[in-house]
């Protein structure tokens, strides 16, 4: 089950690589159409966008920790916040933009935390 958590919490750090590099340096471009924005909506939400990305980057940081420090409890601490983090922005990110934040988020998280805390 360890396995599983591990290949589980990588994927979640893959998405959430990906949603930064989309928030911040292809917001532009890439970003503009994951988001479905119009032209001009860019320039006004470039630097929201830039910083929600830079929290997200925080996201990615705290997994990272989690499965590569070397004392294996400080790691399970470190995986099990940033997945719960994970999860609940987004539950949150569903509420207020879109459901289907729910599936690309919370839904790995939600795995990645079940294995790692049966593991």
């Amino acid at each position: 089950m360890l396995l599983i958590a591990t290949v589980l919490t990588a994927v979640v750090i893959a998405i959430h690589v990906y949603i930064v590099l989309i928030e911040t340096v292809l917001f532009r471009s890439r970003g503009r159409k994951v988001f479905g924005l119009k032209e001009g909506q860019v320039d006004a939400l470039a630097p929201l966008m830039s910083n929600q990305g830079c929290y997200n980057g925080f996201l990615v940081a705290m997994l990272a920790v989690g499965l590569l420090h070397p004392d294996p409890t400080v790691g399970r601490a470190f995986a099990v916040f940033g997945l719960v983090c994970v999860a609940i922005a987004g539950v949150w990110g569903a509420a207020t933009v879109s459901r289907r934040i729910l599936f690309v988020q919370t839904v790995p998280a939600g795995l990645a935390l079940t294995a790692l805390l049966l593991a």
